[in-house]
Protein backbone atom coordinates (compact mmCIF):
# COMPACT_ATOMS: atom_id res chain seq x y z
CA UNK A 1 0.00 0.00 0.00
CA UNK A 2 2.60 2.81 -0.70
CA UNK A 3 -0.03 5.18 -2.47
CA UNK A 4 -1.71 6.02 0.65
CA UNK A 5 0.24 7.63 3.65
CA UNK A 6 -0.96 8.89 6.92
CA UNK A 7 1.31 11.75 8.05
CA UNK A 8 0.22 14.22 10.81
CA UNK A 9 0.62 17.29 9.12
CA UNK A 10 -1.69 16.54 6.18
CA UNK A 11 -5.55 16.39 6.50
CA UNK A 12 -4.93 15.88 10.45
CA UNK A 13 -3.19 12.50 10.18
CA UNK A 14 -5.97 10.43 7.73
CA UNK A 15 -5.00 7.92 5.32
CA UNK A 16 -4.70 10.15 2.21
CA UNK A 17 -3.38 9.06 -1.87
CA UNK A 18 0.39 9.63 -1.64
CA UNK A 19 1.49 13.38 -3.03
CA UNK A 20 -1.69 14.49 -2.45
CA UNK A 21 -4.37 16.01 0.08
CA UNK A 22 -7.24 13.75 -1.11
CA UNK A 23 -8.09 11.31 1.98
CA UNK A 24 -8.84 7.94 0.97
CA UNK A 25 -12.85 8.32 2.33
CA UNK A 26 -13.63 11.25 0.04
CA UNK A 27 -12.62 8.52 -3.13
CA UNK A 28 -14.73 5.93 -1.68
CA UNK A 29 -17.60 8.40 -0.71
CA UNK A 30 -18.22 9.38 -4.21
CA UNK A 31 -17.79 5.70 -5.53
CA UNK A 32 -20.55 4.67 -2.92
CA UNK A 33 -22.94 7.91 -4.12
CA UNK A 34 -22.44 6.64 -7.76
CA UNK A 35 -19.99 8.27 -9.10
CA UNK A 36 -17.84 6.68 -12.42
CA UNK A 37 -14.44 6.32 -12.00
CA UNK A 38 -14.11 8.46 -14.98
CA UNK A 39 -15.97 10.96 -13.20
CA UNK A 40 -13.60 10.96 -10.05
CA UNK A 41 -10.55 11.28 -12.35
CA UNK A 42 -12.03 14.45 -13.65
CA UNK A 43 -12.59 15.65 -10.36
CA UNK A 44 -9.37 15.12 -8.98
CA UNK A 45 -7.01 14.73 -12.27
CA UNK A 46 -4.34 14.55 -9.50
CA UNK A 47 -5.02 10.84 -8.98
CA UNK A 48 -5.21 7.66 -11.36
CA UNK A 49 -6.76 4.79 -11.44
CA UNK A 50 -4.18 3.04 -9.77
CA UNK A 51 -4.86 5.11 -6.81
CA UNK A 52 -8.13 4.45 -6.57
CA UNK A 53 -7.69 0.81 -6.52
CA UNK A 54 -5.06 1.58 -3.69
CA UNK A 55 -8.22 3.05 -1.73
CA UNK A 56 -10.34 0.12 -2.26
CA UNK A 57 -6.84 -2.01 -0.67
CA UNK A 58 -6.76 -0.17 1.80
CA UNK A 59 -10.41 -0.29 2.57
CA UNK A 60 -10.54 -3.61 2.32
CA UNK A 61 -7.60 -4.24 4.76
CA UNK A 62 -9.47 -1.94 7.44
CA UNK A 63 -12.35 -4.15 6.95
CA UNK A 64 -10.35 -7.15 7.55
CA UNK A 65 -9.28 -6.09 10.96
CA UNK A 66 -10.82 -7.55 13.58
CA UNK A 67 -11.39 -5.74 16.41
CA UNK A 68 -11.79 -6.86 20.42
Amino acid sequence: MDRITADSSVCGGEPCIKGTRIPVWVVLSHLAAGDTTKELLEEFPSINESDIRACFEYASYLAKEHVA
